[in-house]
């Protein structure tokens, strides 16, 4: 492959290096900005990857069908769609290894309800489903130190789609 920028005005060359040193000096300048994100990032998908299988794990444990994991649209994800007793289930897992920040299950905002939800709509409109009743539940994990096994829990109808009828959606 030839240097895309070959056929390039001089000019929009220089200027385009030019943006190139700007965004790493910057970056470089003010690594204190980035550095726990970037140092965070992959251990935090680590634990939230351990998470979801170990939810997959207890769902399907206490009976559950796994339709789908990590059903992502426009920006938002759903961990885990699953069915259970003649209703449909979106799951969102929540995973901590300490109490730093309490329970996990307090990390599922209101933003964070409201992007579920649009989702969920995208893919109840997407897989044309009809006449079949919504359930969205939290599923919390905690797994300190101190403790030999992580703790699960579920939270059955942790909200509805009435809880957030301010929401624009």
């Amino acid at each position: 492959m030839g240097n895309p920028y070959k056929y390039l005005n001089p000019w929009i060359k220089i200027f385009i290096r030019t943006l190139q040193l700007l965004s790493v000096k910057y970056i470089t300048s003010n690594i204190y900005l980035f550095k726990d994100k970037i140092q965070k990032l992959p251990h935090a998908q680590a634990v939230g990857t351990q998470g979801e299988h170990k939810a997959v794990k207890f769902l399907k444990k206490n009976g559950y069908k796994i339709l789908q994991r990590n059903y992502r649209w426009k920006g938002g994800e759903i961990d885990i769609i699953c069915y259970d007793r003649g209703t449909i289930v979106f799951v969102e897992v929540k995973t901590r290894h300490s109490d730093t920040y309490g329970p996990p299950e307090l990390s599922v905002t209101e933003a964070k309800k409201r992007q579920i939800l649009k989702v969920a709509r995208h893919y109840i409109t997407e897989k044309r489903i009809e006449g079949i009743d919504l359930r969205f539940d939290v599923v919390s994990i905690s797994h300190t130190p101190i403790q030999k096994y992580p703790a699960i829990t579920l939270f059955k109808n942790a909200f509805t789609k009435n809880d957030l009828t301010a929401a624009r959606i």
